[in-house]
């Protein structure tokens, strides 16, 4: 299965110069957030696969303007040919904006959503916008990641965590994928497609 992982900025290849052919043979596309609606919107329109994503800490003009055709998993498991995929969308608070969460509030929206992993098994891919902390993220509070996220990495050992927030042009020496304890950990910036 191909899956097409975007996040934080637009890529040109797939909006400003489209060529259909670089969407064909997508099964699935992921965002980790911080993206326009309408480019979302527009993705999910050419690629005619599903588009699931989180919120990112951008992200508040979806109150008023979501993308259309496209499927918010933030706080959700969503079963997509067999892969169970686990958003929790946001990054740490920083000065109040939308979709921003202290430590102890993301640690209890994962504690909320426990019932629901254990039901299903667990989780195959586990879709954020920040990083966990430690793992592709960066000093400052902006930028930092979240320690629950490490932890649900050491206790249900997912295949795959794909985040965003941590811009691979920042030039602090990111990587774009690292390996974790049987997890590969990936940073969908742009985009990346992942054969699963």
């Amino acid at each position: 299965m191909k899956i097409l992982l975007v996040a934080d900025e637009p890529s040109k290849a797939l909006w400003d110069y489209y060529d259909g052919e670089r969407l064909k043979g997508i099964d699935l596309i992921l965002s980790a957030g911080d993206l326009p609606p309408q480019y979302l919107s527009f993705l999910v329109t050419f690629s005619n696969c599903p588009l699931l994503y989180v919120h990112g800490n951008h992200d508040g003009v979806y109150d008023t303007k979501e993308p259309d055709g496209c499927i918010c998993i933030d706080d959700k498991i969503y079963e997509f040919e067999g892969i169970r995929i686990l958003g929790l969308g946001g990054s740490m608070m920083y000065n109040g904006g939308p979709y921003q969460y202290t430590e102890k509030q993301m640690k209890m929206r994962a504690w909320k959503l426990g019932w629901k992993i254990k039901r299903k098994g667990g989780f195959d891919i586990l879709l954020t916008h920040a990083p966990a902390r430690g793992i592709g993220d960066q000093e400052d509070l902006t930028h930092r990641g979240f320690e629950v996220f490490g932890s649900m990495l050491d206790k249900y050992h997912p295949k795959y965590m794909v985040h965003g927030h941590s811009h691979l042009n920042y030039g602090y020496g990111l990587s774009r994928t690292i390996e974790l304890d049987g997890t590969t950990v990936i940073n969908a910036y742009e985009r990346y497609t992942l054969e699963y």
